[in-house]
């Protein structure tokens, strides 16, 4: 039983340590909290509720037919590693230099999106807000190389494996609710220099992320 015990627990800590960087919900928490700023909170439960189950979507596709994608076009592990590896760094760069954001936190973001109601952000709920902000090309990627790292000929292991993959899915999506539905309080909570410090570190751990999934990537290549 144990020896069976054992590996779940392995690959659902594997899981939710790859998936955490890339989908970051408390970092994205702060980036979508302009479309949330004119909704009460039934409102704002609706539209978490539905990005919640857009990323659950997003992510069980991506991990049950993500073996197949790659066989389908002919694409390595090692390539999905390095081009999401490229975007994730890529990302966190943009986040790291962004000046503007931190000179302008929050009001012109506001200003700039400015919805007023349910209605005006329906549209939004995909794209851009699940896809690419809270569950991007960094995210499908990771779960592609997981999903061909679950998959065996040992139909035991595949199903503990993707079992616990699939866990750490919804472990994801619990705290995409929990901080999309908390967003207000956590800006409260950290105040406005708070925030900056919290969204810099974010975004250099991104790009270390980026950088470590590229160089996987790139041993993989040349078999390193």
């Amino acid at each position: 039983m144990f020896a069976s015990f054992h590996p779940f627990i392995h690959s659902l800590f594997i899981g939710i340590i790859a998936l955490f960087p890339v989908v970051n919900p408390i970092g994205s928490a702060f980036i979508i909290l302009p479309y949330f700023a004119h909704l009460d909170r039934a409102e704002k439960r609706k539209a978490v509720n539905k990005i919640t189950v857009y990323a659950f979507f997003i992510c069980t596709v991506s991990l049950f037919a993500g073996h197949w994608i790659l066989e389908l076009f002919g694409i390595s592990v090692p390539v999905i590693q390095l081009a999401g590896g490229i975007m994730i760094c890529k990302m966190g760069w943009e986040f790291l230099t962004s000046d503007k954001q931190d000179d302008n936190p929050k009001g012109d973001l506001r200003d700039s999106v400015k919805p007023s109601g349910y209605r005006n952000i329906e549209d939004k709920l995909f794209y851009p807000i699940t896809f690419p902000i809270t569950t991007g090309a960094g995210t499908i990627s990771v779960l592609f190389t997981l999903s061909a790292h679950s998959a065996s000929p040992d139909a035991k292991s595949y199903f503990i494996n993707t079992g616990a993959i699939l866990l750490s899915i919804i472990f994801m999506c619990v705290l995409i609710y929990i901080f999309y539905m908390n967003t207000k309080a956590l800006v409260d909570y950290l105040g406005s220099n708070g925030e900056k410090i919290f969204n810099r570190i974010i975004s250099f751990l991104i790009f270390c992320v980026g950088l470590q999934i590229a160089i996987t990537g790139i041993k993989g290549l040349f078999n390193l």
